[in-house]
């Protein structure tokens, strides 16, 4: 059945469908949204504005194939977490996948720099988090995002995506407390199939973003 939804305009319309979802979290005092930077912080943004939510980012990395980056061979997450994606007759050479590894913590250290402004992470502890991307197509940046934030024990973890692959929103429902996917079209392909904006997020853009997060926060009553 065709999805009337799809495809979204753009993140922060997506956000914003995604965020009538998650309605019954809104006006939670515990409540804290992460999203996964780039292309999860435009959806983030719309969805702790909705939710009346203090907004962060959580920093996590692909691991490419060499010479195919948009496919994942796993990913790292702050904490030092890595996951890596089980692939049927595809090898890579340890000392490939080290490079790849350090390049990706070296940008991953770089971004999380330049985001927070030199601000500390907020704590997932005792919280109930939501954590925020633009889709999901394989699931190895959430999974790992998942992995190092069960280390801070939140009380409560959900991942929440405006369009995601059937079979990864389905299994990730093992390792999140909940798993809101707004749309799971079939075939799914590739996340940006499913807008009809989507251009590559900026740095600029993820730091901008925060900062007005940030001072709509501090101006709201309390």
């Amino acid at each position: 059945m065709e999805d009337r939804r799809l495809p979204f305009r753009d993140r922060r319309q997506a956000g914003r469908v995604l965020a009538e979802m998650l309605e019954q979290y809104r006006g939670n005092e515990n409540l804290l949204v992460l999203a996964l930077p780039r292309g999860g912080v435009a959806v983030g943004f719309e969805v702790a504005h909705a939710l009346q939510a203090p907004l962060d980012v959580f920093i996590v990395r692909k691991l490419g194939f060499p010479g195919h980056e948009e496919y994942a061979m796993g990913a790292i997450a702050s904490g030092g977490v890595r996951v890596m994606n089980p692939s049927s007759g595809t090898w890579v050479p340890a000392k490939v996948v080290a490079a790849i590894v350090a390049r990706e913590e070296a940008e991953l250290v770089r971004r999380e720099q330049l985001y927070r402004a030199g601000r500390p992470a907020v704590s997932a502890r005792g919280r109930s988090v939501i954590v925020v991307d633009d889709g999901l197509a394989t699931g190895s940046t959430m999974r790992a995002a998942v992995m190092a934030l069960r280390q801070q024990r939140p009380t409560r973890l959900v991942v929440a995506v405006p369009v995601g692959a059937p079979e990864t929103c389905e299994q990730l429902r093992s390792e999140a407390d909940e798993v809101v996917c707004v749309a799971t079209p079939r075939p799914f392909q590739a996340v940006g199939l499913w807008y009809r904006e989507f251009p590559q997020a900026t740095d600029e853009e993820v730091h901008d973003l925060l900062e007005e997060a940030r001072r709509e926060r501090a101006a709201a009553p309390h």
